[in-house]
């Protein structure tokens, strides 16, 4: 009986040990996969710094038209100050 459980143990040993190998096999990447992945990613990283530029060079675009028209909206409110009559 005693040799009967060793084999069994063995058995089972060499049976769990080709589960976690099989598993782990099935788990690994595939080098050319992961290189082609980092490719794509720099490529997109690339583009969305791009992108960021000229996003970027737009909001100071616009911000400088803001405040050329708070300065023309300042003027105008002069203009129609100096123009009202005065009340004494």
């Amino acid at each position: 009986m005693n040799a009967e459980r060793v084999v069994r143990r063995g058995v089972l040993a060499i049976a769990f040990a080709g589960l976690l190998a099989g598993g782990a096999y099935a788990q690994r990447q595939d080098p050319s996969l992961q290189q082609q992945d980092s490719r794509t990613t720099r490529k997109t990283f690339r583009n969305d710094k791009r992108d960021l530029a000229k996003d970027r060079a737009d909001r100071n675009a616009d911000q400088r038209d803001i405040n050329k028209d708070k300065r023309d909206l300042a003027a105008d409110r002069k203009d129609r100050n100096q123009d009202q009559p005065r009340h004494q």
